[in-house]
């Protein structure tokens, strides 16, 4: 089972468009989009992707790429 990355498409049109760009080249995670993760308040302060259900923030799309992997190695699902 691969880890599960969400994105909201505000916050994709806010920056993290790119992180979802450099994760969907990547077999092991899968990537989702929803038009609203109901995070409106984060939304609108940085950049944030949901990983395996829990929210990871950054304030660069290479930061948040970063801190997704790191999140990902640091709790792994089994």
């Amino acid at each position: 089972m691969n880890p599960i990355v969400e994105f909201c498409m505000s916050n994709l049109a806010n920056g993290s468009q790119k992180t979802l760009e450099v994760l969907e080249k990547d077999p092991n995670i899968d990537v989702l989009e929803y038009g609203c993760l109901s995070y409106c308040t984060l939304c609108a302060q940085g950049l944030y992707a949901l990983v395996n259900g829990e929210v990871v923030e950054a304030d660069t799309p290479e930061e948040l790429t970063e801190k997704i992997y790191q999140f990902i190695e640091e709790n792994p699902l089994f």
